[in-house]
């Protein structure tokens, strides 16, 4: 293993256990649109996480319940038709931020104990180039990605390399759709819960596969669940503990046993479960979105040394362009690492509007700043000299 790579590997590991290391550790995730800006600036060879540096990567495995490459459906030099081995057909225009899911492989509630799950072990996951839902459907579509196994050896030598997995609910919806999931919970609680379970069975196979397969090679697994909007739950508490939680205890479970730090993705406000995630053992949690009213500063009153929060950054103030505003945001933030437990991310992704120079400059402001210990009064002060000069210039 390099020094560098050692290096980050305790840094993170101070980060989740919510101590302090050498400095605060950064990673993100890019839009494709940001990272043709990037390549039209730094080169077309460019990697971003070897270009700054950066503290982990994520790797994901062929999720799809059927392993099979895309089916094109129509397609035009702007519109693209496909259905994916989850069963869903999906529509990309190219002018949309996002693809459209159109259909689901499940449309009636008894159709769901016959959906068929390929097993989570077979090997196709691992190591087999070309397509599945979860790494080519996005803000693009990419085709004929390398295997999962080849994407781990691109960087395992350098970063710690992170798998990932989605939880029972984040796997589920792709499966019968949003309407279907949040409607069949309560109409239809047993054949439900019994494909839940089956899922769970799935997602903590496959967990138990990468791990296998990995020899090594991990240091780190993301768990994938978005269970929250912008305001709050998208169903009760109640319903995420007795359905869900049971599935992401096993996943930390199988992790922790592994040696594996865990960090769990989940968008919009989930923060009425966060004492949840602290009692099964969640090391970190992201991406912490401004737009959902999250404030690390100020959850770090209620949940520090409990929960490492990896994110925050809000991509609005790295969309803006303006190096004061960046700066202030990035400074305000850092506060929130004071004793350890942050990691500097987006508040979800670096997306397509923002400048290759403004998440440079976030980096640079993180790397001059982030050094622990860290000095508190100079951001603060920072912090209240960068509000008063954005107020004049308003």
């Amino acid at each position: 293993m390099s020094n560098d790579k050692q290096a980050k590997l305790n840094r993170l590991r101070a980060a989740l256990a919510n101590k302090e290391g050498d400095r605060v550790p950064v990673s993100d995730f890019f839009w494709t649109g940001f990272m043709e800006k990037a390549k039209a600036q730094w080169g077309a060879n460019l990697d971003i996480h070897r270009k700054f540096d950066l503290d982990y990567v994520v790797v994901n495995p062929n999720m799809d319940p059927i392993i099979q490459d895309f089916e094109i459906l129509e397609e035009t030099a702007d519109n693209i038709r496909l259905r994916t081995g989850f069963g869903a057909t999906i529509f990309r225009r190219s002018s949309a931020p996002m693809p459209a899911f159109e259909s689901f492989a499940i449309n009636e509630p008894e159709e769901m104990e016959k959906f068929k799950l390929e097993s989570p072990k077979d090997k196709r996951r691992l190591y087999k180039a070309g397509d599945d839902q979860i790494n080519g459907v996005g803000d693009a579509i990419n085709r004929n990605l390398p295997s999962w196994s080849d994407r781990v050896d691109m960087y395992c030598a350098d970063f710690p390399v992170f798998g990932s997995i989605n939880e029972g609910y984040e796997y589920l919806w792709r499966c019968i759709g949003s309407e279907n999931a949040l409607y069949w919970m309560l109409t239809d609680p047993e054949p439900f819960a019994a494909f839940v379970k089956r899922i769970g069975d799935f997602v903590v196979g496959l967990t138990e596969y990468q791990i296998e397969e990995s020899r090594g090679r991990l240091s780190g697994m993301y768990i994938w669940g978005d269970v929250a909007y912008v305001t709050g739950m998208l169903f009760s508490p109640a319903i995420w503990r007795e359905l869900f939680k049971p599935i992401v205890e096993r996943l930390i479970r199988v992790c922790h046993d592994a040696g594996l730090m865990v960090i769990y993705h989940g968008c919009g406000n989930a923060s009425r479960i966060y004492n949840d995630y602290i009692e099964i053992g969640l090391d970190g949690y992201n991406p912490v979105e401004c737009k959902s009213g999250l404030d690390i500063v100020k959850l770090q009153k209620d949940f520090g040394g409990r929960l490492c929060f990896v994110g925050n950054i809000d991509v609005r103030e790295l969309e803006s362009g303006s190096r004061d505003r960046i700066k202030r945001e990035t400074l305000y933030k850092l506060q929130a690492a004071a004793g350890g437990g942050w990691i500097c991310q987006s508040d979800h992704s670096v997306s397509s509007d923002v400048s290759p120079d403004s998440y440079a400059y976030m980096v640079e402001v993180v790397r001059e700043y982030g050094k622990y210990p860290l000095d508190i009064g100079r951001l603060q002060k920072e912090v209240a000299e960068l509000d008063r000069k954005l107020k004049k210039n308003n």
